[in-house]
């Protein structure tokens, strides 16, 4: 495999990667619900994401860092809404 082709699914990786929870944070935004969304599994993702970004940025690895930043961002607005949209609130 070329170095351009290993270039380009490592590009085309991260923008997978980095908008695959936009269409949730979009839908949350529009329903305002997120009631169906397991927080635990959620705060798993961004316990990931963050070990992703610290391990990139440690290595210098900046698209590896940049995507996971994106990605904990995201799902830092869904944790967000998550609060913020929940139906039993006291």
């Amino acid at each position: 495999m070329s170095m351009n082709t290993e270039i380009a699914i490592g590009i085309l990786g991260a923008i997978l990667s980095s908008l695959s929870f936009l269409p949730q944070v979009l839908k949350i935004w529009k329903t305002k619900s997120a009631n169906d969304l397991s927080l635990p599994t959620i705060l798993l993702l961004a316990a990931n994401a963050a070990t992703w970004l610290t391990y990139g940025m440690l290595k210098d690895a900046m698209p590896l860092a940049i995507t996971n930043a994106i990605m904990l961002s995201m799902l830092l607005i869904i944790i967000f809404f998550k609060y913020k949209f929940r139906k039993n609130k006291k």
